[in-house]
């Protein structure tokens, strides 16, 4: 399905992972101009891209900028039980396989490639940057989930608990904790908004999905100096639901050259669909500044690949006069 209004044209289209799952993706396109980057979009938990990432892909076509969106397996339009996810690792390599594809298409070659993500979205980004370290230009990570906050982290005992549980009940809704939608939107208009669309998960976290984000964040909590890439962190000062320290912590440990982290007062967690207007015109123009200084510089990874095929030729030429 494709549908053009205001110089941008959306397309959606599902497509199948690797084993065989039906996965809804889409994608919003400048028509007014040629697209400077690609930007692919990665939901938190529970979300999904269509709708509630629909403000965040305007804003950055509308910037200049081509934008992709993949509802994870048990979210939104996409196969799968709602809300539960049995592997972290399989989302990952869902989003690696359709963003990847869509970069070595022929006009894409030479464009920037980044990938933004928000919460869950953020730990995807960090993992997806891991699984190929030098394909990706930079990274846009918001709230990331690389440590649970300690308010909606369950205690050992509970974790020894719902660690036997869930080889029984993986998919049961039996995790206590606080409502996230209370605790991670600020606007009460956007809370109902997500109340009201069907696309979105609101039942207890199911106890596999459970284990899988907590274990996921523990992970990435002991790699954060893995991360080499190019990153901006936009994060809540007043965020309830992921660590504004962690993030801290991220940018000051990671192993970046060219790393920015970006704090605002009296924020909460969901900052590209959540705070006020005011406050989310704040984090864009901070993002889409980020971007563009990056497109400025040039693209260091075009260097790098033209760099390697011309060492190759060199190579090949010596052992033929040779």
């Amino acid at each position: 399905m494709a549908i053009e209004s205001s110089n941008v044209k959306y397309e959606e289209e599902f497509i199948s992972n690797s084993k065989g799952k039906k996965l809804f993706t889409c994608r919003w396109i400048p028509t007014d101009c040629e697209p400077k980057a690609l930007v692919f979009l990665n939901h938190g938990y529970a979300m999904e891209c269509s709708v509630s990432m629909k403000g965040a892909a305007m804003r950055l076509v509308k910037a200049g900028f081509e934008v992709y969106g993949i509802d994870n397996q048990g979210h939104g339009k996409s196969e799968g039980i709602k809300g539960f996810i049995q592997r972290f690792d399989d989302l990952v390599d869902d989003s690696s396989q359709f963003f990847t594809s869509v970069c070595e298409r022929e006009e894409n070659k030479n464009k920037l490639r980044i990938l933004l993500g928000e919460s869950m979205g953020g730990a995807m980004v960090l993992r997806l940057h891991m699984k190929k370290p030098d394909f990706w230009d930079g990274g846009v990570l918001v709230a990331p989930m690389c440590k649970i906050a300690d308010n909606m982290k369950p205690s050992q005992i509970m974790v020894n608990v719902l660690t036997q549980l869930k080889r029984f009940i993986p998919t049961w809704k039996i995790v206590p904790g606080d409502d996230i939608v209370e605790l991670a939107f600020r606007d009460p208009k956007i809370r109902q908004e997500i109340r009201d669309n069907p696309l979105c998960y609101k039942g207890r976290v199911r106890l596999q999905t459970a284990m899988e984000l907590f274990t996921t964040s523990l992970d990435l909590e002991k790699k954060l100096k893995d991360v080499t890439m190019s990153f901006m962190i936009a994060h809540g000062e007043d965020d309830k639901v992921t660590d504004p320290l962690t993030s801290k912590l991220l940018y000051e440990t990671a192993s970046s050259n060219d790393k920015t982290f970006k704090l605002y007062p009296g924020m909460w967690h969901a900052l590209t669909y959540g705070e006020f207007t005011e406050n989310t015109d704040i984090v864009f123009a901070d993002i889409i500044s980020w971007i563009n200084e990056r497109i400025s510089r040039g693209n260091s990874r075009l260097e790098r690949e033209q760099k390697s095929k011309d060492d190759e030729l060199h190579s090949i030429n010596i052992k033929n006069k040779n």
